[in-house]
């Protein structure tokens, strides 16, 4: 099988090249042609565009790009997918974006012979690089079924949650429970050091019990050592909780801790943060209170 990649990002470079140490025929493009120069040395073929990569005989193309707007130039646009001119090709929007976009730009591709599967991720940059991400996908079951392998050779969750646009609808789901997750971490840990009680003894103590969960051993050892390295980054955070609230407010849903958790993120942005990963926001909490937990 034939796979074309586009998006090699912090996210979509491991990916595809778990696609090629899988086996599968990949074909490349990103606006960097280095990237594309390092996939060639590993046995993938590189590509100017979307176009290319169809006229190349790829039967299925993945995308992995920022936003809705990215994802409807690649598939809909100039050099995109359509133009490529062949249908009963399908596209596996891996991208996090607005699930009704997911929907429209569906339609347009039906239109010219294309299937769509939005197939959205989590994990951040450690899971996608050793293949154990979790993908959440909506569409075409018997689709979703035919390409389970080769989303099986990035992941190590994938769950089929319904029609197309569902699979954002899960993943805005889960950005919304990581953020407010972060957010009470960092709240709590800065509160025991402000207390005068060590926070990583705090952390060791409650993350056995009904507290511990897999955000808080992700980003509570990164917040106490002072590491905001990015494995997913405040402004992408700030991206998905955008398309959050607009999809909640699309159908009248409030949603309050969302909410609160995107004024937390915009101080951040205020302080030049937005590429920091998103356990910086416990450095809102520092700065509220006066006190680091950063281990000296």
């Amino acid at each position: 099988m034939k796979i074309g990649f586009v998006g090699l990002g912090i996210m979509g470079k491991p990916m595809a090249k778990n696609l090629v140490k899988a086996g599968y025929e990949v074909v490349v493009t990103t606006h960097k042609q280095a990237v594309i120069d390092e996939f060639v040395a590993m046995g993938a073929a590189g590509a100017k565009n979307a176009a290319d990569i169809v006229k190349q005989g790829c039967e299925v193309i993945i995308t992995m790009l920022p936003n809705s707007p990215q994802v409807r130039e690649v598939a809909l646009g100039e050099g995109g997918i359509v133009e490529g001119g062949k249908s009963g090709i399908t596209v596996l929007d891996m991208s996090s974006i607005d699930p009704v976009e997911s929907q429209k730009i569906s339609a347009e591709l039906a239109k010219n012979g294309i299937e769509l599967l939005d197939c959205p991720v989590s994990g951040g940059e450690p899971k996608a690089i050793d293949g154990t991400l979790s993908v959440m996908a909506g569409g075409n079951k018997e689709t979703f079924d035919k390409y389970l392998p080769v989303l099986k050779a990035m992941a190590a969750s994938v769950v089929y949650v319904g029609p197309i646009g569902s699979g954002n609808v899960a993943k805005l789901a889960n950005q919304m429970i990581v953020a407010a997750n972060i957010g009470i971490v960092a709240e709590a840990l800065t509160f025991a050091k402000k207390a005068g009680t060590d926070p990583q003894l705090v952390y060791q103590a409650i993350r056995g019990g009904l507290a511990g969960s897999t955000v808080m051993d992700a980003k509570a050892p990164m917040m106490l050592s002072g590491n905001y390295e990015p494995g997913f980054r405040i402004n992408l955070h700030i991206k998905d909780l955008t398309n959050a609230l607009n999809a909640a407010h699309a159908i009248n849903m409030p949603v309050p801790m969302t909410a609160q958790m995107m004024e937390v993120m915009q101080e951040l942005m205020n302080h030049d943060e937005g590429a920091c990963d998103h356990d910086d926001i416990v450095r809102y909490y520092e700065r509220m209170s006066g006190t680091s937990i950063v281990e000296k």
